[in-house]
């Protein structure tokens, strides 16, 4: 049954209280699937998005679509979410497409590269900018599909034992840092690597390594990162609007009662929207608390985003050059950003710039 014509006989209200119609849903097939994190569960707001669309799918079909959901660790390591999802050891995952450039460069995009989109942004593009239509035509290659899933916001630039207040700075600094800023930060320097959300800590408590960086105060805070290094910077250059995804494997997609499949992608809507009004809700605090426990914010030198930015810009021109699958969705994803930021450059920074100098 096509959703609009399941829209015009039950009715908005009825589906938003009981989910299927009552006579649609006794003819549906009992479900049941697995979706693994790439997260940990006491990372309760990035963790939460994948419990919001399993919740939400359950409701709304009485239970019969049931989505089990399993944190980092527990089926597999967050790395490996893509590959266990991709061959069919579970049916979905809920993660961030750029833990995946070391397969290919291009899976930055769906996540967030440096110097990109900001949140609203990203969701302009991907639900109706043509950005969804790109990313599935290169996730095809690795048997899924996409749904945004949440975003965190622009976010931190990290936690540093020492002050980086210079491109001299940087030089030899060990940090933990995922997606192709890892690739710039190198560039510029330092030695970059990537380590799952539950193991920064110990690496730079250990120092194992000087930096790391991870979402932003309400995650930071809960990980500790405060107690081995207390110079927090930003802006996070590389992750300006970052959207995490759920993929599901497309066989199972296609086995699913085009049903089952509408109420996924709503409540896969929900998760989307509702992890960034709670990271804007709870980061605030946080940062308060966080500057009371003697953190030092301190914003990156002109020199350090200037030359960023002119490395970043070097790294998509070289990719570019080497990588169809990068190159057509740069180029578009690049002509679709300088036209929203002509209009966020006028009617939102200005008001953004005002209140600034107003409201403290």
């Amino acid at each position: 049954m096509e959703r609009r014509k399941f829209l015009q006989h039950a009715g908005l209200t009825g589906i938003l209280a009981t989910g299927v119609a009552p006579a649609i849903a006794a003819e549906l097939p009992s479900i049941k699937w697995r979706l693994t994190s790439s997260f940990p569960k006491s990372l309760d707001t990035i963790y939460g998005g994948a419990e919001v669309l399993a919740n939400r799918v359950k409701a709304m079909t009485g239970g019969k679509f049931d989505i089990q959901v399993f944190a980092s660790g527990e089926i597999a390591p967050g790395p490996q979410a893509l590959d266990i999802t991709q061959n069919g050891t579970v049916e979905c995952c809920h993660t961030c497409s750029y833990y995946f450039v070391g397969k290919d460069r291009t899976f930055g995009f769906g996540t967030s590269i440096p110097f990109g989109m900001n949140a609203r942004q990203m969701n302009a593009w991907i639900y109706y900018g043509g950005g969804q239509k790109l990313l599935d035509e290169f996730y095809s290659n690795y048997n899924i599909i996409s749904f945004a899933g949440g975003n965190t916001g622009v976010q931190m630039g990290g936690w540093f034992r020492k002050e980086i207040n210079s491109l001299a700075d940087c030089k030899g600094v060990k940090m933990r840092i995922a997606g192709l800023g890892g690739a710039v930060w190198s560039a510029l320097g330092m030695v970059t690597q990537q380590i799952p959300g539950s193991d920064i800590y110990p690496a730079l408590e250990k120092g194992t390594i000087d930096a790391a960086e991870w979402v932003g105060p309400y995650d930071d805070e809960k990980l500790g990162f405060y107690k081995v290094a207390k110079n927090y910077y930003f802006p996070g250059w590389w992750e300006p609007g970052p959207v995490i995804h759920f993929f599901v494997n497309k066989d199972q997609w296609a086995k699913l009662p085009k049903e089952y499949q509408e109420i996924f992608q709503a409540a896969a809507y929900e998760a989307n929207v509702t992890m960034m009004a709670e990271y804007d809700h709870k980061n605030p605090a946080a940062l308060v608390r966080l500057v009371g426990q003697g953190v030092k914010l301190k914003k990156y030198s002109n020199e350090i985003l200037e030359s960023a930015y002119k490395a970043s810009v070097e790294l998509y021109h070289d990719e570019s050059g080497k990588n169809p699958a990068f190159k057509k969705i740069y180029d578009a994803y690049l002509k679709y950003q300088k036209v929203q930021n002509q209009w966020f450059g006028v009617a939102e920074l200005g008001m953004d710039q005002f209140l600034q100098s107003h409201i403290k």
